[in-house]
């Protein structure tokens, strides 16, 4: 692979560094203080500078008003919307949109994509299944009936569902096939129990009972939820990149200025090698995000299928970010803790990327049955 950005993939994330730079991660209440959900909705005005600098159409085609830009270019926002903690549905609408764009009909892309660049229509994407560990698309079933497709079943923890007006939610059919239907929030059979993120934000539990919906608002090309779910699962790790870069930073910044026995505490050794074994963390959760971002983008043939460089990806990120938020913890001491100082969200954040991503080991598994699969050199 390539790992050098072109000059558009640069200028978006000069542009996203300049948009995220005065977000600040504490605007909301600490979920540590806090029952239920941190607030009601996402940040609607971050996500209306998001529109009017063009990043939430990064992935639709410029004949829709995008930007025309691939899985690489998103991966580098998120990675900088991470760094902040920005609360907007930013992975969710744009993988969604990626998902219409690539193989949407055309009616459906006229519909859909350019109110979605523009802010004015926002979509999410029911990845979770039943119970978070179960395959997100054998929690729904779809039957054809004429027109129109008969939707029923469940998925848990849809992220931002209650706010987005469009959730994409994945069906397999009679026949062993696996659909993709936009569904309105508010449709008829429809019904959102409110759930929490581990870091505060609001999730719903999607139940769907005799849920009809038309055949021009339901995706049946082969492949696009295995691809879709690629997308969401790398852009994931770009998130958890992002975090752990800026929790990094925050450390050497912390330890840079406090002292003990009359020096830094970055300049002791055990200190050093800590914060330096973080950062291997982070640079091989890096170079495994691109992969798979390239991989994903260019469609490049490779030894195994992309699934392969996701799951080396998602195994770094899920072990790495949690590797960085607990040394941060450690190295700070006890105002890492303190409610008043953000890294406690930084935490908890991490946590929910943890357990979005899945265990490491699964994803070892995964990747062993694939190498099992497909015969090497």
């Amino acid at each position: 692979m390539d790992f050098t950005f072109t000059e558009e993939q640069q200028a978006v994330v000069e542009a996203a560094k300049a948009l995220f730079a005065d977000v600040v991660p504490d605007g909301v209440p600490s979920p540590a203080l806090t029952s239920g959900a941190v607030a009601e909705d996402f940040d609607r005005a971050l996500w209306s500078r998001l529109a009017d600098a063009d990043l939430l159409g990064v992935l639709i085609g410029t004949e829709h008003g995008g930007v025309g830009l691939d899985a690489i270019a998103l991966c580098l926002v998120l990675r900088e919307s991470a760094k902040v903690l920005a609360r907007v549905p930013l992975l969710e609408n744009s993988a969604a949109t990626w998902a219409v764009q690539a193989y949407g009909s055309a009616e459906l892309r006229r519909r859909v994509l350019p109110r979605a660049g523009r802010g004015g229509l926002v979509l999410t994407v029911a990845a979770n299944g039943r119970t978070g560990h179960d395959a997100a698309e054998l929690a729904v079933t779809a039957q054809r009936d004429g027109d129109t497709w008969l939707l029923d079943g469940l998925q848990t923890a849809v992220p931002w569902a209650q706010n987005a007006d469009l959730a994409v939610i994945p069906a397999h059919t009679p026949d062993g096939r696996t659909v993709l239907a936009l569904v309105p929030r508010d449709h008829e059979g429809i019904t959102l129990a409110e759930q929490y993120a581990t870091s505060g934000e609001r999730l719903a539990e999607l139940r769907l009972e005799g849920v009809r919906v038309a055949a021009s608002d339901v995706i049946e090309a082969d492949g696009a939820w295995d691809r879709l779910r690629d997308l969401l699962a790398t852009g994931t790790c770009a998130l958890a990149l992002g975090l752990g870069e800026g929790v990094l930073r925050m450390t050497g910044e912390y330890t840079s200025k406090r002292e003990q026995f009359g020096h830094p505490v970055a300049t002791f050794q055990a200190v050093a090698v800590q914060a330096a074994d973080r950062y291997i963390d982070l640079r091989a959760m890096e170079v495994t995000l691109w992969q798979a971002a390239w991989r994903i983008s260019t469609g490049a043939d490779g030894a195994l299928p992309t699934a392969g460089d996701v799951s080396v990806a998602k195994i770094w990120a899920s072990d790495g970010v949690r590797r960085v938020v607990q040394t941060a913890q450690h190295l700070h001491g006890g105002f890492g803790a303190d409610t008043d100082y953000p890294l406690h969200r930084y935490h908890a954040w991490a946590k929910q990327l943890e357990l979005s991503l899945g265990p490491a080991a699964a994803h070892e598994g995964a990747l062993g049955d694939l190498l099992a699969a497909h015969a090497l050199g």
